[in-house]
């Protein structure tokens, strides 16, 4: 047994896919198939059930994975302590939502590869619920998330900030006269999917009114949002910074009522130590940025 064959098997538990995980590990399928039939006879058990949509381990497999994932991970500790610790080296992955506003992802990679030129950056946009699953299942090293970031397993969260939640809507629509609840009621939204924060703390505001709003238009980006908004073809709920940007110039704005917050963090795999380009981007985040710890 090596450590690459239990690289392979964990890859592809986690992955649920050949394909894909052949992909991921850069190597051919072929070889990712030979390496785990050679892991499963050396261990004289089958480790994987497969059919034709997907890879999942046998109770034999979920055993070795839960014990492949501690072996991996002291051998990369393993590797960091007699690595050169002038130098950071290795893989940062990051994922973050797009146009936050408040923390960017460029700018911080930016800073970050003129500081430590030897570390490879991955980086992937994804809506915040996506990017909790992939922080928790290993396959990201950090994520830059955002929404109401509720408490949950596997995943720590550094936070960032936090900000109130804005009613935008057409320069000739505005929202801040009369009662502002009941005039809610009535309104068509432009939002972004579920799994977007802004999309979750406007659906867990609505939740608290005990109000069902008609989304109309769900979009994927905010600049489509706004250009929809502008367009008087609904109202949006949206983080305070978003009102920054010159899209959202000639839009009326008021505040949200009731108190659900967008709050913006770093999440990391919880019950691990970071590797140590985790770690380096972490300390230029907190240079950068004031933030505090909490389990999320």
């Amino acid at each position: 047994m090596e450590l690459r064959q239990l690289r392979h098997f964990a890859a592809v538990c986690e992955e649920q896919h050949f394909t894909r995980a052949a992909e991921y590990l850069g190597i051919t399928q072929s070889g990712l198939s030979a390496s785990i039939r050679a892991l499963e006879r050396d261990l004289d058990a089958q480790l994987l059930l497969r059919t034709t949509r997907r890879v999942t381990p046998t109770p034999t497999g979920r055993l070795l994975l839960a014990e492949a994932q501690r072996i991996l991970a002291a051998a990369d500790g393993l590797r960091e302590l007699v690595a050169d610790d002038q130098s950071v080296r290795g893989t940062l992955s990051l994922g973050t939502e797009q146009c936050m506003g408040v923390v960017e992802a460029v700018p911080l990679l930016h800073r970050y590869r003129a500081l430590h030129p030897e570390v490879a950056l991955n980086l992937q946009q994804e809506a915040t619920g996506e990017l909790l699953a992939q922080v928790r299942a290993g396959r990201l090293d950090a994520a830059l998330v955002a929404g109401t970031l509720r408490e949950g397993e596997g995943v720590r969260v550094l936070r960032i900030t936090e900000e109130p939640m804005m009613l935008l809507s057409a320069s000739d629509h505005p929202l801040d006269s009369g009662d502002v609840l009941t005039r809610l009621a009535h309104e068509e939204y432009v939002d972004l999917h579920p799994g977007w924060g802004a999309r979750d703390c406007a659906d867990r505001a609505f939740a608290d009114f005990g109000i069902t709003r008609r989304v109309a238009l769900q979009v994927n980006d905010v600049y489509t949002l706004l250009d929809l908004v502008h367009r008087g073809m609904g109202v949006a709920v949206v983080p305070r910074p978003v009102l920054d940007k010159p899209q959202a110039d000639g839009l009326h704005s008021t505040a949200l009522p009731g108190g659900t917050r967008w709050a913006v963090g770093l999440a990391l795999p919880g019950g691990t130590r970071p590797s140590a380009a985790t770690r380096a981007f972490v300390d230029l985040l907190r240079a950068e940025h004031p933030i505090h710890e909490s389990d999320s």
